[in-house]
């Protein structure tokens, strides 16, 4: 009775805001702090209260109970902003049973679900809006609630109020996507109902009270993801029996993975990545029959994979990769049924590749890259069918190509690059595959280009750092579907093929570090297709291109949306094209060590999204433009060992003295000021 009284003296003042005294026939009824009220002392203030306690507190026809649509009232006082109007219908006058939207009622009138979402989608919409303000303690006066959902509202701030643990009934919480901050309430252990709890993507901290996961038996879903919080797993999260959804990712978390996971044997998907996370994975994982999805990338995970992983028979997708795993890969791992994606890169992996990765006959993308494996690949790996992404560089495999390969014809990416195949040259049977993407970096090939890629539907080659020699076949320009070519650290010679311009998809090209000469024509003005074809980058440095630039080079539409142009150590001549300054989008311009003349161009402070020009070892002369000087966003700048003069503009940028020597007629800050005489 005195919940109910203290919820109809807040009504009345909602009501009437400024109420303190009112005065009837000179005697006062005075409402106090406390809640209490001296009304028996006259008749006619006792009709007077009745009459206002008939006014605000429903009678049994009605459905909305004065608690609860006190609790609510009270949480919308606190929220200062709702731009999309999500609360406009709760209003004092109205019932919340059955005008507020997002409320939902018992049959006796009280609250059961409080559901106000940011993000919401029907048949033919999507809203997705915020709301600011903090979490009202009040909310927790909802006794009979069972779902709460106030997720992607974007702006809640302040901690979650203890308070919350005594909604006992319960069973979905849902505040995700905002910015509450503060640790997780001690009190939820009381929350025996809760089924689902999402608090990801919050600025939570602290650590996570071990006692709440002694009360969770019920609960199904577990989001923490994407705060602050640190310290160890609790081991009591093997109490969470019937969890089927576990992510604490992108958080500080430390310690090891309690061994007391192994208990979670309803587990379908579990999320740990990019957290501190160290120690051994642990034997109990392969417990974990029924997890189809488990993500431990990015932590500091040390020692083997165990053995045991072979009892995850619904796995689907294992990410291991960026931690500090070491030893062989265990030869269960061929007992895996279902399993699609192997992603173990960036590890200390060692050993041959078992023989027993040939048995996952389901397997689609196999990335190994970046590990200490050593001796050949298996020729089991043949059996994969289903192969669409192979992916071992950059670890110690040596010996032939296994012919078995040939077999798999889902394959369309094969990454070798970065091993001592010694390969001597591609083998012929490539051309049987379907690949989209070629990338044998580094793996001794020599000689020529093989004429079948003309055929080839490849749009990725990287054949960079091995022997290939001779000339830049004409037939480069029959592959059309070419969006990246990399042949950068060989030994080709020649100018580059009018034909080449019928790349009319490529976006990355690397040719750094070749014997190429001729004029740049082809490259700069090759044809495309809208909207492909346009450059991202170009990097023909340490060859021998000759003549001027095209002072029309910045003009040209296959360059309009590139990011970096590398040209230097080239036997350029001519000044540097003034239309550079039309690439609005260039981050990087580098034409260093040329034989450029003139000055530098004004114009090429129109280039705003500049970070780095790196002009050094050329012929220029002049002043520094102030505009180039100061870009926003530059980063690196270098004009050194040119005949540049006059005063250094004033910059933001920090830039070393070094950047500046070797222009005889330069001064100001960082070299010496400028003489005044």
């Amino acid at each position: 009775m005195r919940q109910l009284f203290e919820a109809t003296l807040y009504l009345i003042r909602l009501q009437i805001p400024n109420l303190n005294h009112i005065h009837l026939f000179s005697f006062p009824i005075i409402i106090t702090t406390n809640m209490e009220i001296c009304v028996w002392r006259n008749p006619f203030l006792f009709i007077l209260f009745y009459i206002i306690f008939s006014v605000f507190v429903p009678s049994p026809s009605e459905c909305c109970h004065l608690v609860d649509k006190t609790s609510l009232l009270d949480f919308k006082q606190k929220v200062t902003s709702d731009p999309s109007n999500l609360l406009k219908s709760w209003t004092l006058s109205t019932d919340c049973c059955k005008s507020w939207e997002g409320i939902a009622c018992n049959s006796n009138g009280r609250v059961v679900n409080v559901s106000r979402p940011g993000l919401s989608s029907g048949d033919d919409f999507i809203i997705d809006t915020s709301m600011s303000g903090t979490l009202s303690p009040s909310l927790a006066n909802l006794s009979f609630l069972e779902l709460l959902d106030l997720s992607n509202l974007k702006d809640l701030t302040g901690p979650i109020p203890p308070e919350f643990g005594k909604l006992s009934r319960l069973s979905y919480l849902f505040l995700d996507t905002n910015k509450l901050s503060g640790s997780i309430p001690v009190t939820f252990k009381y929350l025996h109902q809760l089924k689902k709890l999402y608090l990801s993507d919050n600025t939570l901290s602290g650590t996570i009270p071990s006692s709440i996961f002694e009360s969770f038996l019920s609960l199904s879903q577990l989001g923490l993801s994407t705060n602050q919080l640190s310290g160890p797993i609790p081991s009591s999260i093997g109490n969470l029996v019937s969890l089927s959804k576990l992510d604490m990712s992108r958080n500080k978390l430390f310690g090891s993975i309690p061994e007391s996971i192994g208990r979670l044997k309803s587990l379908s998907y579990v999320d740990l990545s990019e957290n501190e996370l160290s120690g051994k994975i642990p034997n109990s994982i392969g417990n974990l029959s029924q997890v189809s999805l488990m993500y431990l990338n990015q932590n500091q995970l040390r020692g083997k994979i165990p053995s045991s992983i072979s009892g995850l028979s619904s796995l689907v997708f294992c990410r291991l990769s960026e931690n500090q795993l070491s030893g062989s890969i265990p030869p269960s791992i061929g007992n895996l049924p279902k399993i699609q994606r192997l992603i173990f890169e960036n590890n200390k992996l060692s050993g041959k590749l078992p023989a027993t990765l040939g048995h996952l006959v389901t397997l689609t993308d196999m990335y190994f890259s970046n590990n200490l494996f050593t001796g050949k690949i298996p020729s089991s790996f043949g059996n994969l069918k289903n192969l669409q992404i192979l992916d071992l560089s950059k670890n110690k495999l040596s010996g032939e190509i296994p012919h078995q390969l040939v077999k798999l014809v889902s394959l369309q990416t094969l990454d070798l690059s970065f091993n001592p195949l010694g390969l001597s040259r591609i083998p012929n049977w490539f051309k049987k595959l379907g690949l989209f993407r070629l990338i044998l970096a580094k793996t001794g090939i020599r000689g020529k280009l093989p004429s079948w890629l003309a055929s080839s539907s490849l749009s990725t080659l990287d054949l960079s750092n091995n022997g290939l020699t001779g000339k830049l076949p004409t037939w480069i320009g029959n592959m059309t579907n070419l969006s990246l070519l990399n042949l950068s650290n060989n030994a080709f010679h020649s100018s580059i093929p009018e034909e080449f311009k019928n790349l009319t998809l490529l976006m990355d090209l690397d040719l750094h570090s070749n014997r190429f000469s001729g004029n740049l024509r082809a490259i700069l003005s090759k044809n495309f297709q809208d909207p492909l074809g346009h450059y991202n980058s170009i990097d023909l440095a340490y060859n021998m291109f000759n003549g001027p630039l095209d002072e029309n080079i910045g003009n040209e539409p296959v360059m309009d949306s590139i990011l970096s142009l590398s040209l230097s150590h080239n036997p350029l001549t001519g000044h540097i094209p003034k239309s550079l300054g039309n690439l609005t989008t260039l981050q990087e311009i580098k034409l260093a060590e040329n034989g450029l003349t003139g000055g530098i161009p004004t114009e090429l402070g129109n280039a705003k999204e500049l970070k780095t020009i790196l002009l050094s070892n050329n012929n220029l002369e002049g002043a520094i433009p102030a505009q180039v000087l100061n870009l926003k966003d530059l980063q690196e700048f270098d004009v050194s060992e040119n005949r540049l003069s006059g005063s250094i503009p004033p910059h933001k940028a920090k830039i070393p003295k070094s950047a500046f020597l070797g222009n005889h007629g330069l001064c100001g800050a960082p070299l010496p000021p400028c003489s005044h005489t």
